[in-house]
């Protein structure tokens, strides 16, 4: 479905947490679903940069953000009860997640990985998102239509040499959201998979110090699959992997065209 433009008003009433909001597709995310009308709660570990991302969501015109101040890589299951506690009496409702956030501490071969890495890494990006959709659950399952966006990774389809507990947990993260889809099939809860492919964040940066960065199209162009598959529009679709690079918004691509 290329070229889809989101009609204006679409995330209109609907509330929206976005983990790792503060930078990169997180924020881009975060950005638009604000641009869009949805209340979007705002978790990250960077209380300034959420900060950032709540005056840039006013600027565009969106409804008041919140800013939920969390790291997954220490948060434990009573943490996600307290913030979905707080999501209920405050907000009163929870319509969509998108499962962002992820750590990737380094590159290096299986042998010489450090345990405490290893950890954290699982800790944040499988068992964080695994106990914040537990808790979040029978919020999500009272609204009329959710969704729970995970994003994915190329190396959890393909195994890479050297990706560590980052691909390891990315596989298994894949594994987690095709679960929780066929026991959500029967409900109004959309589960879908949304790999992003190569992109201008930090991350890749790090990941691929060598290739040229602005070959990558900025977060912002990646956003209207987000939009699309948390959005009304999508209601009747089960997908599970989605390819977002297919949903690309080219007038947000600056990268280097070919010459003629």
């Amino acid at each position: 479905m290329p070229h889809y433009e989101p009609p204006a008003g679409c995330l209109q009433g609907r509330a929206v947490l976005v983990t790792g909001a503060g930078d990169g597709l997180g924020r881009a995310v975060a950005r638009a679903y604000g641009r869009y009308g949805a209340e979007v709660i705002l978790l990250g570990k960077t209380v300034a940069k959420l900060e950032a991302v709540y005056d840039e969501i006013l600027g565009l015109g969106g409804p008041e953000p919140a800013v939920y101040p969390l790291d997954l890589s220490g948060a434990r299951a009573r943490d996600y009860r307290d913030l979905a506690k707080n999501i209920e009496s405050k907000i009163g409702h929870l319509d969509g997640i998108v499962h962002n956030a992820a750590v990737l501490e380094l590159l290096t071969p299986l042998e010489f990985h450090p345990a405490e890495a290893w950890d954290r890494t699982l800790q944040a990006n499988v068992t964080g998102p695994f106990l914040l959709t537990q808790a979040c659950l029978p919020l999500l399952r009272a609204a009329p239509d959710s969704a729970i966006l995970f994003t994915g990774d190329e190396c959890a389809v393909t195994p890479k040499g050297y990706w560590g507990a980052y691909g390891a947990s990315k596989a298994a993260l894949h594994n987690l959201a095709f679960m929780w889809s066929q026991e959500l099939s029967e409900t109004a809860v959309r589960v879908h998979v949304l790999d992003p492919g190569p992109v201008r964040t930090d991350m890749r940066l790090r990941t691929h110090p060598g290739a040229p960065l602005s070959s990558w199209p900025l977060p912002e162009a990646l956003v209207p699959a987000y939009v699309y598959f948390m959005g009304p529009e999508s209601h009747s679709r089960r997908d599970q992997l989605i390819h977002a690079s297919d949903w690309l918004d080219t007038s947000v691509d600056d990268r280097p065209k070919a010459a003629v």
